[in-house]
C-alpha cells in the first residue's frame, strides 16, 4: 500500500507542472509553444525544446511599445532556460527558474539592428487550488533597457485532474521599466487548460485586452 501511494504521489507531482503557471520547462522530450498579447504594449511567441526536464533551448520574438506610442522595439532571440531548483511536496510543488539569451533588436528612435541581451527569472508555488508565481525579464542593448517584472495569484474554484477542465481565476499585476508604462498595470484574467492545451483571456482594469495561449506536446 505504502509503495502505490507513493507511485500515486509521484504521478501527482509530474503533472503539477500543467497546474497553473507557464513554465519554460514542462517536461523531458518536451516541446512548449507560447503566445502572449497585452494590447498596446507587449505581444510575445516562444517556442522551447526541453532534451531534459531541467533545461530547454529555443527562441522567440518580443515586440514592445510604450503607452504613447513613442517608442516600438522588436527583439528576436535565441534563449537557454534552467530548472535551478525544485521542492516537492505532497500536494504542491515550487520552482525556481533562470533564464538567459541573445537576440538582435530594432527600434523607431534609432537605425540598423542592436545586440540584444535577455536574462530573466522565475519562482513559483502551486498547489491543485492556489498558486502564486514571481517573474522577472531584462531586454538590454547598448541602446535601451527594458525590465518587465511581473506578479500572478491564482485561485482554483475545484481541483481537477490532468485529462478534465480547469478553470482558474488570476489576478495579475505587472511593471515596465525604460518609460513603456507608469505604475503597475493590474489585470484579472480567466485561465481554462486540459492537459498540455492552455487558454487564458481577461484585460486590465484600463480595460485592455490581455490573452494567452500554451500548447506543451
Amino acid at each position: 500500500m505504502r509503495v502505490a501511494l507513493r507511485a500515486a504521489s509521484f504521478v501527482l507531482l509530474g503533472l503539477l507542472p500543467f497546474v497553473a503557471t507557464a513554465k519554460p520547462i514542462a517536461f523531458a522530450k518536451g516541446k512548449t509553444l507560447m503566445f502572449e498579447y497585452g494590447a498596446g504594449t507587449m505581444n510575445e511567441a516562444q517556442f522551447f525544446y526541453a532534451p531534459r526536464y531541467w533545461y530547454s533551448v529555443g527562441g522567440g520574438w518580443l515586440e514592445l511599445e510604450s503607452e504613447d506610442h513613442t517608442k516600438l522595439r522588436h527583439i528576436t532571440y535565441v534563449r537557454a532556460n534552467f530548472l535551478a531548483k525544485r521542492w516537492n511536496m505532497p500536494g504542491a510543488q515550487a520552482n525556481v527558474f533562470v533564464w538567459g539569451g541573445l537576440g538582435n533588436a530594432t527600434g523607431n528612435d534609432f537605425e540598423g539592428s542592436e545586440l540584444a541581451r535577455n536574462v530573466g527569472a522565475q519562482v513559483d508555488f502551486e498547489t491543485r487550488r492556489v498558486y502564486g508565481a514571481v517573474r522577472s525579464d531584462l531586454n538590454e542593448t547598448d541602446r535601451f533597457s527594458h525590465r518587465i517584472d511581473t506578479l500572478q495569484l491564482g485561485w482554483a474554484p475545484y481541483a481537477h485532474d490532468y485529462d478534465t477542465l480547469a478553470t482558474w481565476f488570476v489576478v495579475q499585476g505587472r511593471r515596465y521599466t525604460g518609460d513603456l508604462a507608469d505604475g503597475t498595470e493590474t489585470a484579472l484574467l480567466v485561465r481554462f487548460f486540459k492537459g498540455g492545451t492552455w487558454v487564458e483571456i481577461g484585460a486590465t482594469t484600463d480595460g485592455k485586452l490581455q490573452a494567452m495561449a500554451m500548447f506543451n506536446f
